[in-house]
């Protein structure tokens, strides 16, 4: 059996990954609504934070973000937020804001 204090570091280690999927789950909300672009925008900032957290956190602290090394996960996050930021932004077919 683990001990308290083992488990409480445990949980730690998961809260980056929670923050992400956080954004993740506001993202769904909004698409859900029918603010596509907007659920779009937010995913794209979900996965630049996923980047920035993977980036200054050790991997042992870093949890779920950890896949890969380092530069690949940081990569990867930073290249699909960024995409995904310039298909939500650059699609046309109806107001950002609504």
């Amino acid at each position: 059996m683990h001990s308290p204090r083992r488990n409480r570091a445990a949980v730690f280690e998961q809260l980056p990954f929670a923050l992400v999927m956080l954004l993740v789950a506001v993202a769904g909300v909004r698409i859900w609504q029918y603010h596509w672009r907007q659920g779009a925008a937010i995913i794209g900032g979900a996965l630049l934070v996923a980047a920035i957290l993977r980036a200054v956190l050790p991997g042992v602290r870093a949890g779920l973000l950890a896949i890969r090394g380092r530069p690949v996960d940081v990569l990867s996050y930073a290249g699909l937020g960024v995409l995904i930021l310039f298909l939500a932004f650059t699609i046309t077919d109806g107001p950002f804001g609504t």
